[in-house]
């Protein structure tokens, strides 16, 4: 019954190589920790991790808090991580 918690659809495979693909370009080019940030992105930011606390007290979903320390490296990187962790089965 785990395994299939865990079971990696196609589109959970799109989201986990999109997160890591924005990981890599944000460790790449320089760009974490809120380095050469627009505002737009800030704000962004600010509007996953918002909504990442909510669904966490709605749905229970505790690995949704992994998304906060990913914000770290980006948008780019923390939003499809989020989709990979949300697109699970919560059990």
């Amino acid at each position: 019954m785990s395994s299939r918690r865990f079971a990696l659809t196609p589109l959970r495979l799109v989201w986990l190589g999109l997160a890591l693909l924005g990981a890599a370009v944000a460790l790449w080019r320089g760009e974490w920790l809120w380095q050469d940030a627009r505002a737009t992105e800030i704000v962004a930011q600010i509007a996953l991790a918002i909504w990442c606390l909510v669904e966490t007290m709605v749905r229970r979903n505790r690995a949704a808090l992994l998304t906060l320390p990913a914000l770290g490296l980006g948008i780019g990187c923390a939003l499809p991580l989020y989709l990979f962790i949300r697109s699970s089965r919560i059990v």
